[in-house]
């Protein structure tokens, strides 16, 4: 598992870069049974006219190609990780049932087709 996290416009903050691994391992728990190779980057972007920061990740996987940004004004950092890691597991968890249930109705319709 890549995962690669960048400060943008902005000097790097290990405190934030804890955080953001903290906040991932959500993620990364629900990508553990994944097959390789998985990249996930993580990019933090502040705006230098007003105090408006942007969050954006991106996870790359054989199954999903997903993308997750977030922008709002007077909202600290963690406060819009948050908002984009919880958005990102929730797609992520929806893509996951929807693949499922095509699965499950293919092997329906087979079944379907022998009684025919």
């Amino acid at each position: 598992m890549d995962i690669k996290i960048t400060f943008r416009h902005m000097d790097h903050s290990d405190v934030m870069e804890k955080y953001a691994y903290d906040q991932l391992a959500k993620i990364t728990d629900f990508l553990q049974n994944e097959r390789d190779p998985i990249f996930i980057e993580l990019v933090f972007e502040p705006s230098k006219a007003r105090e408006h920061h942007r969050v954006e990740l991106r996870i790359k996987t054989p199954r999903y190609d997903k993308v997750s940004n977030y922008e709002k004004q007077g909202m600290q950092f963690y406060d819009v990780l948050d908002r984009v890691i919880d958005v990102m597991y929730r797609q992520l968890l929806e893509e996951k049932d929807k693949q499922e249930c095509e699965k499950k109705m293919r092997g329906r319709h087979d079944e379907f087709k022998k009684q025919r």
